[in-house]
């Protein structure tokens, strides 16, 4: 990993960012967060983009990361050096939602008719992207292979950068049709009553209210194939043997913060920050997450770049 993240002798308190989303400026997103911070506890913070999601973990293990912005998937590999802080929520909503969708008129009725079919997922360790959908493909009888560590069988799987370019590359390639990616990123192009069916993603999802409405020219509506289990929220999680004065009040003031600290009226739209607040969180809360990497005889270890 040397080289991919910058280190400081300032003695600023390292804040690594897991490079989740590649079409965002994370650093930028983060900035309110960092005043926010700096201005409860005096400290000084310095963000750190990350190459990869093992990067952004191995940053705590090796010492080059006080406290990080992680993927689910890094709580189970993380158990003996990376602490739980707490568990980002959206706009009071600690579970979010995978989905799988196609175009309004495709012949694809169901999971079992992508048998033989071109699907797109998100990123390779993404838990809403890749991984839950992956587990959904092979509840619904389909043979997945060892996707996403390698090719699928009954179908072919390809890995798309995020969540937005899967969905893009659905809309934009007549060979692709079907589409993985967490329901923030296809909710507004698919009518709210598809999702009537899926009771748990209508009284826990924060996309639920807004589903449908982003459907336009531009944007063309969606059909829902299926809905995950709910998932828990990406943590956020400090080196375990961190011990510098600063973390106490950093994870206080993390732990209070409101949606205006995280995300102020001021800031541009293609900056905000995807959640609005942090809560409380334990390793128990991340054994579904244990379970689909079991599920899918996968490692965290498994998706270094």
């Amino acid at each position: 990993m040397a080289g991919c993240l910058s280190s400081t002798e300032s003695g600023a308190v390292r804040f690594i960012l897991n490079p989740a989303e590649e079409q965002t400026d994370i650093v930028q997103e983060y900035t309110p967060m960092k005043e926010y911070l700096e201005g409860e506890t005096e400290a000084e913070i310095e963000l750190i983009r990350a190459d990869s999601y093992v990067d952004t973990l191995e940053s705590l293990e090796t010492d080059q990361g006080d406290i990080a912005d992680t993927s689910p998937t890094a709580v189970p590999a993380g158990d003996g050096f990376a602490d739980i802080i707490g568990m980002r929520t959206a706009y009071g909503g600690a579970l979010y939602f995978s989905t799988i969708t196609t175009l309004a008129d495709s012949d694809i009725e169901s999971l079992s008719d992508l048998e033989g079919e071109v699907m797109t997922t998100g990123a390779r360790m993404s838990t809403s992207g890749t991984l839950a959908p992956t587990l959904m493909l092979k509840d619904a009888g389909l043979d997945t292979g060892n996707y996403p560590d390698g090719d699928a069988v009954d179908l072919e799987l390809q890995n798309a950068p995020d969540h937005d370019r899967s969905r893009e590359q659905l809309v934009n390639d007549d060979a692709i049709v079907a589409a993985a990616t967490g329901a923030f990123a296809s909710a507004p192009q698919v009518p709210q009553e598809q999702f009537d069916d899926y009771s748990e993603f209508v009284e826990h999802s924060s996309e639920y209210e807004d589903a449908g409405s982003g459907i336009d020219d531009e944007n063309p509506e969606l059909r829902l194939l299926a809905v995950s289990d709910p998932l828990p929220r990406a943590p956020i999680m400090a080196r375990s043997e961190w011990d510098g004065s600063e973390r106490d009040a950093i994870e206080t003031a993390l732990l209070e913060a409101d949606e205006t600290d995280l995300v102020p009226e001021d800031v541009d739209d293609e900056y905000e920050l995807w959640f609005t607040g942090i809560e409380e969180a334990e390793r128990s809360d991340y054994e579904p997450i244990d379970d689909i990497l079991d599920e899918l005889g996968l490692e965290f270890q498994d998706f270094g770049e």
